[in-house]
This record gives C-alpha cells, structure tokens and sequence, in this order.
C-alpha cells in the first residue's frame, strides 16, 4: 500500500513539474496606446499582454507594471504611450504573456540603441 501511495505522489510531483511554465526575461517597447490595451514588442516577437474587449481578462501579474508615465516614457495618446522595460514572464509560446513576473522600465536610450528592436508604433 504503502508503494502505491508514494508511486502516486512521485506521479503527480513529475507531471506538475512538467506542465510548470519557465520564467522568460523579455525586453523591449511597452506599449500602451489606448486603455487596457498593453503589448511588448522585444526583438523576437511582439507579445500581447491584454486587449481591451479580449475574454481572456486581465493577465496574473498585471499590478506589477507601475505607471509608465512617471519615468521616461513616450506620449501618444492622451495618458497612453510607450517606454522601454525588461520583464520576467510566462508566455504560451507564441504570442501572448501569459503572467507577469517582474516588471523594470529602463530609460528610453536602452531601447533606441538596441538594433534589433522595431520603433514602436
């Protein structure tokens, strides 16, 4: 008996331990042009966060970008725009993060400078 249960529990610890999601470092242009509408665009993709209207909701995590506008940012749209930031996530592999890890804006420069990044908008 006593084999089984512990069988059961080495189980069920692998296939937690398989399904886990792997913590990303993801930097590049955060945007948010108009409300609840957010993305990164890094070099290698451009991942939604939210969309307004989108049924999915709001992304585990979301509290953790702090209000863009109070460091070095772009305006574009009234209170909305874009900055640079680095953020640890949980993506579903193609295109949308899935969970917000950490977020750390960085001042714009990083992100002009880096070659690889598109110029948001």
């Amino acid at each position: 008996m006593r084999y089984w249960i512990a069988a059961a529990v080495m189980t069920t610890a692998l296939a937690i331990a398989a399904n886990a999601q792997a913590a990303e470092t993801r930097c590049g242009w955060i945007e948010n042009p108009t409300p609840a509408n957010w993305w990164l665009e890094d070099a290698e993709n451009t991942w939604t966060i939210m969309t307004q209207g989108d049924d999915a909701g709001e992304v585990e995590g979301m509290e953790l970008i702090s209000d863009i506008s109070e460091h070095d940012y772009v305006k574009t749209n009234g209170n909305y725009g874009y900055a640079c930031a680095c953020m640890s996530v949980e993506t579903d592999g193609k295109d949308r993060i899935t969970r917000i890890l950490s977020f750390r804006q960085l001042k714009l420069a990083k992100c002009r400078a880096d070659k690889a990044l598109k110029f948001p908008g």
